[in-house]
């Protein structure tokens, strides 16, 4: 339950979140049935998928509770897919969906992006409303997508 006098702020990834990061994660990819194995070596290594590569991992924290994550992952030197957004259940319906998907935007855009993707599922509806509202787009799954549980790719031109 969120505390009603305790702001939620927006850090970057710190080492010790690391296990946070998948446990965010693991809860949300099991409770919707769309845990890959391709997931979870991005969820145990996000300095070396993440990081190491020039993105970023952003979390949400409330009096040093864990309400959210997203990623920025660099695809190539002006595109980055926007990744691995979770919200815990007892913080959702106050936008901080929008707040961590908006802060992986300004990185890119910062990091010289022109371009941010992702994939997800028809069955994530308000994760899909949410990125509609954003500016991204509809547009035809490439053949290197790497889950097989991915039927939506959308894309924002920044």
């Amino acid at each position: 339950m969120p505390l009603p006098e305790a702001p939620i702020t927006l850090h970057p990834y710190d080492p010790a979140y690391r296990a946070d990061f998948e446990r965010l994660n693991l809860t949300w990819l099991t409770g919707h049935g769309l845990l890959e194995a391709a997931d979870l070596d991005y969820l145990r290594d996000p300095e070396r998928h993440y990081r190491a590569e020039g993105g970023e991992v952003f979390f949400a924290l409330q009096a040093g509770r864990f309400a959210g994550c997203c990623a920025a992952l660099r695809v190539s030197g002006q595109v980055f897919e926007l990744a691995k957004l979770a919200v815990e259940p007892w913080a959702k319906g106050h936008g901080l969906g929008r707040r961590l998907s908006e802060q992986v935007l300004d990185f890119a855009r910062a990091a010289g992006a022109r371009e941010v993707h992702l994939t997800s599922h028809t069955s994530l509806v308000s994760a899909i409303r949410l990125y509609e509202a954003m500016g991204f787009r509809h547009a035809p799954m490439p053949a290197d997508v790497r889950y097989a549980t991915a039927n939506v790719f959308m894309t924002l031109t920044l």
